[in-house]
Protein backbone atom coordinates (compact mmCIF):
# COMPACT_ATOMS: atom_id res chain seq x y z
CA UNK A 1 0.00 0.00 0.00
CA UNK A 2 2.83 2.26 0.79
CA UNK A 3 4.36 1.29 -2.45
CA UNK A 4 1.17 2.20 -4.27
CA UNK A 5 1.07 5.54 -2.58
CA UNK A 6 4.63 6.14 -3.57
CA UNK A 7 3.82 5.20 -7.17
CA UNK A 8 0.82 7.48 -7.14
CA UNK A 9 2.89 10.34 -5.71
CA UNK A 10 5.55 9.70 -8.30
CA UNK A 11 2.90 9.74 -11.00
CA UNK A 12 1.43 12.98 -9.65
CA UNK A 13 4.87 14.52 -9.46
CA UNK A 14 5.57 13.39 -13.01
CA UNK A 15 2.31 14.85 -14.26
CA UNK A 16 3.01 18.01 -12.32
CA UNK A 17 6.42 18.20 -13.93
CA UNK A 18 4.90 17.66 -17.37
CA UNK A 19 2.31 20.36 -16.68
CA UNK A 20 5.05 22.76 -15.63
CA UNK A 21 7.01 22.00 -18.74
CA UNK A 22 3.91 22.47 -20.87
CA UNK A 23 3.19 25.83 -19.22
CA UNK A 24 6.78 26.89 -19.62
CA UNK A 25 6.69 25.86 -23.26
CA UNK A 26 3.47 27.79 -23.81
CA UNK A 27 4.95 30.90 -22.18
CA UNK A 28 8.06 30.59 -24.31
CA UNK A 29 5.92 30.33 -27.43
CA UNK A 30 3.84 33.37 -26.39
CA UNK A 31 6.95 35.34 -25.56
CA UNK A 32 8.48 34.45 -28.90
CA UNK A 33 5.29 35.49 -30.66
CA UNK A 34 5.31 38.77 -28.80
CA UNK A 35 8.93 39.37 -29.73
CA UNK A 36 8.23 38.53 -33.34
CA UNK A 37 5.19 40.87 -33.32
CA UNK A 38 7.28 43.64 -31.82
CA UNK A 39 9.98 43.11 -34.40
CA UNK A 40 7.37 43.23 -37.16
CA UNK A 41 5.95 46.47 -35.82
CA UNK A 42 9.45 47.92 -35.63
CA UNK A 43 10.04 46.97 -39.23
CA UNK A 44 6.77 48.67 -40.25
CA UNK A 45 7.87 51.88 -38.43
CA UNK A 46 11.18 51.85 -40.22
CA UNK A 47 9.45 51.45 -43.55
CA UNK A 48 7.08 54.39 -42.70
CA UNK A 49 10.00 56.57 -41.66
CA UNK A 50 11.78 55.69 -44.85
CA UNK A 51 8.70 56.68 -46.86
CA UNK A 52 8.39 60.00 -44.98
CA UNK A 53 12.04 60.75 -45.53
CA UNK A 54 11.75 59.87 -49.18
CA UNK A 55 8.70 62.18 -49.60
CA UNK A 56 10.49 65.04 -47.79
CA UNK A 57 13.56 64.55 -49.92
CA UNK A 58 11.46 64.63 -53.07
CA UNK A 59 9.80 67.91 -51.96
CA UNK A 60 13.19 69.43 -51.18
CA UNK A 61 14.46 68.44 -54.59
CA UNK A 62 11.40 69.98 -56.26
CA UNK A 63 11.80 73.24 -54.22
CA UNK A 64 15.51 73.38 -55.02
CA UNK A 65 14.76 72.93 -58.71
CA UNK A 66 12.08 75.66 -58.66
CA UNK A 67 14.37 78.01 -56.71
CA UNK A 68 17.17 77.43 -59.18
CA UNK A 69 14.88 78.19 -62.11
CA UNK A 70 13.62 81.42 -60.47
CA UNK A 71 17.17 82.45 -59.59
CA UNK A 72 18.29 81.94 -63.16
CA UNK A 73 15.29 83.96 -64.42
CA UNK A 74 16.03 86.80 -61.97
CA UNK A 75 19.70 86.83 -62.95
CA UNK A 76 18.73 87.03 -66.60
CA UNK A 77 16.42 90.02 -65.94
CA UNK A 78 19.13 91.78 -63.91
CA UNK A 79 21.60 91.17 -66.70
CA UNK A 80 19.21 92.71 -69.25
CA UNK A 81 18.53 95.74 -67.00
CA UNK A 82 22.25 96.19 -66.41
CA UNK A 83 22.93 96.24 -70.14
CA UNK A 84 20.09 98.74 -70.72
CA UNK A 85 21.36 101.06 -67.94
CA UNK A 86 24.88 100.84 -69.27
CA UNK A 87 23.67 101.80 -72.75
CA UNK A 88 21.74 104.76 -71.29
CA UNK A 89 24.80 105.91 -69.35
CA UNK A 90 26.90 105.74 -72.50
CA UNK A 91 24.28 107.76 -74.41
CA UNK A 92 24.13 110.36 -71.58
CA UNK A 93 27.91 110.58 -71.59
CA UNK A 94 27.88 111.23 -75.32
CA UNK A 95 25.20 113.94 -74.98
CA UNK A 96 27.06 115.61 -72.10
CA UNK A 97 30.26 115.58 -74.11
CA UNK A 98 28.45 117.22 -77.02
CA UNK A 99 26.92 119.86 -74.72
CA UNK A 100 30.28 120.59 -73.12
CA UNK A 101 31.84 121.02 -76.55
CA UNK A 102 28.99 123.31 -77.57
CA UNK A 103 29.37 125.43 -74.42
CA UNK A 104 33.09 125.65 -75.00
CA UNK A 105 32.48 126.87 -78.55
CA UNK A 106 29.95 129.46 -77.33
CA UNK A 107 32.35 130.62 -74.60
CA UNK A 108 35.14 131.00 -77.13
CA UNK A 109 32.86 132.95 -79.48
CA UNK A 110 31.70 135.24 -76.64
CA UNK A 111 35.26 135.88 -75.53
CA UNK A 112 36.20 136.71 -79.11
CA UNK A 113 33.21 139.02 -79.52
CA UNK A 114 33.92 140.72 -76.18
CA UNK A 115 37.48 141.30 -77.27
CA UNK A 116 36.45 142.56 -80.71
CA UNK A 117 33.61 144.84 -79.62
CA UNK A 118 34.85 146.35 -76.37
CA UNK A 119 35.99 149.49 -78.16
CA UNK A 120 32.83 149.60 -80.25
CA UNK A 121 30.66 149.34 -77.14
CA UNK A 122 32.53 152.20 -75.51
CA UNK A 123 32.13 154.29 -78.65
CA UNK A 124 28.39 153.57 -78.69
CA UNK A 125 27.93 154.62 -75.04
CA UNK A 126 26.81 158.07 -76.18
CA UNK A 127 24.01 156.47 -78.20
CA UNK A 128 22.87 154.58 -75.09
CA UNK A 129 22.83 157.81 -73.07
CA UNK A 130 20.80 159.54 -75.77
CA UNK A 131 18.28 156.69 -75.76
CA UNK A 132 18.01 156.98 -71.96
CA UNK A 133 17.42 160.72 -72.27
CA UNK A 134 14.70 160.06 -74.85
CA UNK A 135 13.05 157.61 -72.46
CA UNK A 136 13.24 160.17 -69.65
CA UNK A 137 11.54 162.77 -71.83
CA UNK A 138 8.76 160.32 -72.56
CA UNK A 139 8.27 159.69 -68.85
CA UNK A 140 7.86 163.42 -68.25
CA UNK A 141 4.92 163.77 -70.63
CA UNK A 142 1.81 164.40 -68.44
CA UNK A 143 -0.42 162.51 -70.87
CA UNK A 144 1.66 159.38 -70.36
CA UNK A 145 2.81 159.46 -66.73
CA UNK A 146 0.60 160.43 -63.79
CA UNK A 147 2.22 158.28 -61.12
CA UNK A 148 5.93 158.10 -60.36
CA UNK A 149 5.53 154.50 -59.20
CA UNK A 150 4.87 153.59 -62.85
CA UNK A 151 8.33 154.90 -63.69
CA UNK A 152 10.09 152.40 -61.42
CA UNK A 153 10.35 149.96 -64.31
CA UNK A 154 12.37 152.40 -66.38
CA UNK A 155 14.44 153.64 -63.42
CA UNK A 156 12.81 157.11 -63.35
CA UNK A 157 12.78 157.41 -59.56
CA UNK A 158 16.41 156.33 -59.26
CA UNK A 159 17.42 158.67 -62.08
CA UNK A 160 15.82 161.62 -60.27
CA UNK A 161 17.75 160.74 -57.12
CA UNK A 162 20.97 160.62 -59.13
CA UNK A 163 20.20 164.01 -60.70
CA UNK A 164 19.31 165.66 -57.38
CA UNK A 165 21.44 168.77 -56.72
CA UNK A 166 22.50 170.42 -53.46
CA UNK A 167 20.87 173.76 -54.26
CA UNK A 168 21.57 176.71 -51.91
CA UNK A 169 19.94 180.14 -51.57
CA UNK A 170 21.50 183.38 -52.80
CA UNK A 171 21.37 186.05 -50.02
CA UNK A 172 21.97 188.84 -52.56
CA UNK A 173 18.60 188.16 -54.18
CA UNK A 174 16.51 187.60 -51.00
CA UNK A 175 13.62 189.98 -50.23
CA UNK A 176 14.18 192.01 -47.01
CA UNK A 177 11.33 190.13 -45.29
CA UNK A 178 13.06 186.80 -45.79
CA UNK A 179 15.49 185.29 -43.28
CA UNK A 180 17.91 182.69 -44.62
CA UNK A 181 19.48 179.98 -42.50
CA UNK A 182 23.24 179.86 -42.00
CA UNK A 183 23.60 176.88 -44.31
CA UNK A 184 21.46 178.70 -46.95
CA UNK A 185 19.12 175.72 -47.19
CA UNK A 186 15.95 177.21 -45.67
CA UNK A 187 14.09 180.51 -45.76
CA UNK A 188 11.46 181.91 -43.38
CA UNK A 189 9.12 184.90 -43.64
CA UNK A 190 9.05 187.91 -41.28
CA UNK A 191 6.39 190.59 -41.25
CA UNK A 192 9.04 193.28 -40.67
CA UNK A 193 11.64 194.10 -43.29
CA UNK A 194 15.28 193.75 -42.35
CA UNK A 195 17.98 196.31 -42.97
CA UNK A 196 19.90 194.63 -45.78
CA UNK A 197 22.53 196.02 -48.15
CA UNK A 198 21.32 197.10 -51.54
CA UNK A 199 21.81 194.73 -54.43
CA UNK A 200 20.74 195.06 -58.09
CA UNK A 201 19.46 191.49 -58.09
CA UNK A 202 17.39 191.71 -54.89
CA UNK A 203 13.61 191.22 -55.03
CA UNK A 204 11.79 194.21 -53.49
CA UNK A 205 8.10 193.30 -53.82
CA UNK A 206 7.53 189.55 -53.67
CA UNK A 207 9.05 187.52 -50.81
CA UNK A 208 11.29 185.72 -53.27
CA UNK A 209 14.87 184.42 -53.39
CA UNK A 210 16.90 182.71 -56.12
CA UNK A 211 19.23 179.77 -55.90
CA UNK A 212 22.96 180.36 -56.16
CA UNK A 213 23.38 177.74 -58.87
CA UNK A 214 22.77 178.68 -62.49
CA UNK A 215 22.27 175.85 -64.98
CA UNK A 216 23.26 176.32 -68.62
CA UNK A 217 23.09 172.67 -69.69
CA UNK A 218 22.21 169.16 -68.55
CA UNK A 219 19.45 167.76 -66.35
CA UNK A 220 18.90 168.72 -62.72
CA UNK A 221 16.51 167.91 -59.89
CA UNK A 222 15.90 169.33 -56.41
CA UNK A 223 13.31 168.87 -53.67
CA UNK A 224 11.72 171.45 -51.37
CA UNK A 225 9.83 170.94 -48.09
CA UNK A 226 6.70 173.16 -48.29
CA UNK A 227 4.77 171.75 -45.32
CA UNK A 228 5.33 174.85 -43.14
CA UNK A 229 4.21 177.39 -45.75
CA UNK A 230 0.64 178.63 -46.25
CA UNK A 231 1.45 180.00 -49.71
CA UNK A 232 4.52 179.32 -51.81
CA UNK A 233 5.96 179.40 -55.31
CA UNK A 234 8.62 177.15 -56.80
CA UNK A 235 10.12 176.95 -60.24
CA UNK A 236 12.90 178.32 -62.41
CA UNK A 237 13.92 181.77 -63.61
CA UNK A 238 16.29 182.91 -66.32
CA UNK A 239 19.06 185.33 -65.41
CA UNK A 240 17.71 187.59 -68.12
CA UNK A 241 14.67 188.29 -65.97
CA UNK A 242 14.52 191.60 -64.10
CA UNK A 243 14.93 191.27 -60.34
CA UNK A 244 13.90 194.86 -59.58
CA UNK A 245 10.31 193.83 -58.98
CA UNK A 246 7.84 190.99 -58.93
CA UNK A 247 7.28 190.82 -62.65
CA UNK A 248 9.98 189.60 -65.01
CA UNK A 249 10.81 191.38 -68.23
CA UNK A 250 8.79 188.77 -70.14
CA UNK A 251 6.39 186.08 -68.99
CA UNK A 252 8.53 183.33 -70.49
CA UNK A 253 11.38 184.18 -68.08
CA UNK A 254 9.75 182.32 -65.16
CA UNK A 255 7.92 179.02 -64.93
CA UNK A 256 6.22 178.60 -61.57
CA UNK A 257 4.04 176.29 -59.50
CA UNK A 258 2.02 178.04 -56.76
CA UNK A 259 0.42 176.32 -53.79
CA UNK A 260 -1.80 177.90 -51.13
CA UNK A 261 -3.85 176.72 -48.17
CA UNK A 262 -6.90 178.35 -46.58
CA UNK A 263 -8.19 176.35 -43.65
CA UNK A 264 -8.36 172.82 -44.99
CA UNK A 265 -8.66 173.81 -48.65
CA UNK A 266 -5.62 173.66 -50.93
CA UNK A 267 -5.27 175.14 -54.40
CA UNK A 268 -2.49 174.87 -56.97
CA UNK A 269 -1.73 177.08 -59.97
CA UNK A 270 0.91 177.11 -62.71
CA UNK A 271 2.28 180.03 -64.73
CA UNK A 272 2.60 180.82 -67.62
CA UNK A 273 -0.13 180.80 -68.68
CA UNK A 274 -2.00 181.11 -65.39
CA UNK A 275 -3.90 177.86 -65.00
CA UNK A 276 -5.31 175.96 -62.05
CA UNK A 277 -4.11 172.41 -61.44
CA UNK A 278 -6.73 170.14 -59.92
CA UNK A 279 -5.30 167.58 -57.53
CA UNK A 280 -6.92 165.43 -54.88
CA UNK A 281 -6.98 168.28 -52.36
CA UNK A 282 -4.23 166.86 -50.17
CA UNK A 283 -1.70 169.16 -48.54
CA UNK A 284 1.66 169.09 -50.25
CA UNK A 285 4.65 168.12 -48.08
CA UNK A 286 7.54 167.92 -50.53
CA UNK A 287 7.75 169.15 -54.10
CA UNK A 288 10.36 167.94 -56.59
CA UNK A 289 11.47 170.18 -59.47
CA UNK A 290 13.02 168.61 -62.57
CA UNK A 291 14.85 170.64 -65.24
CA UNK A 292 16.03 169.37 -68.62
CA UNK A 293 17.96 172.32 -70.01
CA UNK A 294 18.60 170.99 -73.53
CA UNK A 295 15.05 169.81 -74.23
CA UNK A 296 13.31 172.73 -72.53
CA UNK A 297 11.32 170.86 -69.90
CA UNK A 298 10.37 171.71 -66.32
CA UNK A 299 8.31 169.25 -64.28
CA UNK A 300 6.91 169.37 -60.74
CA UNK A 301 6.38 166.24 -58.63
CA UNK A 302 4.55 165.45 -55.42
CA UNK A 303 7.38 163.54 -53.73
CA UNK A 304 5.23 162.09 -50.93
CA UNK A 305 2.52 160.67 -53.21
CA UNK A 306 5.00 159.92 -56.03
CA UNK A 307 2.85 161.63 -58.66
CA UNK A 308 3.34 164.20 -61.40
CA UNK A 309 1.79 167.63 -60.67
CA UNK A 310 2.51 169.47 -63.91
CA UNK A 311 4.96 169.46 -66.80
CA UNK A 312 6.17 172.39 -68.95
CA UNK A 313 7.59 171.23 -72.29
CA UNK A 314 9.16 172.72 -75.43
CA UNK A 315 10.53 175.74 -73.57
CA UNK A 316 13.16 177.97 -75.21
CA UNK A 317 15.75 179.10 -72.67
CA UNK A 318 18.01 181.99 -73.66
CA UNK A 319 20.35 182.18 -70.68
CA UNK A 320 21.34 180.46 -67.46
CA UNK A 321 18.44 179.01 -65.46
CA UNK A 322 18.28 179.38 -61.66
CA UNK A 323 15.92 177.83 -59.07
CA UNK A 324 13.40 180.27 -57.59
CA UNK A 325 11.70 180.09 -54.17
CA UNK A 326 8.95 182.39 -52.92
CA UNK A 327 6.67 182.79 -49.92
CA UNK A 328 4.64 185.20 -52.06
CA UNK A 329 3.56 188.70 -50.89
CA UNK A 330 4.81 189.41 -47.33
CA UNK A 331 1.46 190.66 -46.03
CA UNK A 332 -0.25 187.48 -47.09
CA UNK A 333 1.77 185.15 -44.93
CA UNK A 334 2.67 184.60 -41.33
CA UNK A 335 5.95 184.83 -39.52
CA UNK A 336 5.98 181.02 -39.23
CA UNK A 337 5.97 180.36 -42.99
CA UNK A 338 9.16 178.71 -44.25
CA UNK A 339 10.63 176.62 -47.06
CA UNK A 340 13.50 174.13 -46.77
CA UNK A 341 15.65 172.65 -49.51
CA UNK A 342 16.17 168.90 -49.13
CA UNK A 343 19.73 167.81 -49.73
CA UNK A 344 20.23 164.70 -51.88
CA UNK A 345 20.55 161.28 -50.30
CA UNK A 346 24.10 160.03 -50.78
CA UNK A 347 24.30 156.36 -51.77
CA UNK A 348 27.45 154.36 -52.59
CA UNK A 349 25.53 152.80 -55.46
CA UNK A 350 24.77 156.15 -57.12
CA UNK A 351 26.49 156.90 -60.39
CA UNK A 352 27.85 160.37 -61.05
CA UNK A 353 26.02 162.11 -63.87
CA UNK A 354 27.63 165.20 -65.34
CA UNK A 355 25.37 168.21 -65.80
Amino acid sequence: MLADERDRMATVQGEEQDFKEMIESEYRIRFQLMVEEMNFQSLEGCVFNLNVRENGLNQLMEFATELKEKSQETLQRLNVLGKENMNKLKESEVRLSEQICGLQRITAELEKKCGDYTLALLQNARCSVERSESLLRQCLEPAQITDLSLCLVTGMSRMLNILQRAVTLDPKTAHPCLVLSEDLRSVSLRNVQQDVPGSPGRFVFGATVLGVEGFTSGRHYWEVDVEKATKWQLGISEDSASSDGDLPAASRDKFLLTGSVMGTDYTFWVFPPLKRVFLRGEQMHKVGVFLDREYGQVAFYDVTNRSLIYNFSSLAFRGAVRPIFSLCIPSGGTSSDSLSICFPHVSPCDVNVSP
